[in-house]
């Protein structure tokens, strides 16, 4: 469990990119075993949203704001091997990645983690995937989920375009979509008229994964 005072001083040392106070709170963390879905979720994932709020609000800046995710960014890959349990590897395989001009790629890396640590193998393509590289992935490697991030609200005539686009190619393929995109647009999850999962936290992704 992460209180509220924790929480404040992680937020303000990353507002202030302090990466090592940042790094010395979550390895206390780490230490007293918190679980992974609540230190991604109640942390670095509220954290994160915290500071986008600010910067919308013209409360800090640009590059403050990318500070904050270069330091999240960080701390996900030194946090990721105290974490993530020991698999054998499993037959439900899943590819994750940003839709194009997408290159805000901490939450689609956060949601890997998790799937991974739930036992799935997963691939991670990270930010502003092209779609044809896209397809070709799904072509060779047959997942059976295909989770697509979108922050930028403006991204999401591209989202459905690639939605079409890998629906056309994959019909049975299962598609998760998440990101900031669906919260500011307050839209559902658009897919061109295929069925499409919103996910609006990582916790809604455990509990489909348990569908």
């Amino acid at each position: 469990m992460i209180t509220k005072e924790t929480y404040q001083a992680y937020l303000q040392h990353l507002l202030r990119g302090e990466a090592g106070r940042c790094e010395s709170i979550v390895d206390q963390l780490l230490d007293q075993r918190i679980a992974m879905l609540d230190l991604y979720s109640d942390l670095f994932r509220q954290s994160l949203y915290d500071v986008g709020d600010l910067w919308e609000r013209n409360r800090i800046s640009v590059a403050v704001e990318h500070l904050a995710t270069a330091i999240t960014e960080r701390i996900l890959a030194t946090a990721y091997p105290r974490l993530v349990a020991s698999h054998e590897p499993s037959a439900r395989r899943a590819v994750i990645s940003c839709t194009v001009n997408e290159y805000h790629q901490v939450g689609a890396r956060m949601v890997a983690d998790v799937m991974e640590d739930a036992g799935w193998d997963v691939r991670f393509l990270g930010a502003s995937t092209p779609e044809q590289d896209l397809l070709q992935i799904l072509e060779e490697d047959h997942p059976q989920l295909l989770g697509l991030s979108v922050s930028i609200y403006f991204n999401m005539a591209r989202f459905v375009h690639l939605v079409e686009a890998v629906k056309h190619h994959f019909p049975d393929l299962e598609i998760l979509a998440g990101g900031q995109a669906f919260r500011w647009g307050r839209a559902g999850a658009p897919g061109g008229g295929y069925r499409v999962a919103q996910l609006s936290d990582l916790r809604d992704l455990t509990a489909e994964l348990g569908r």
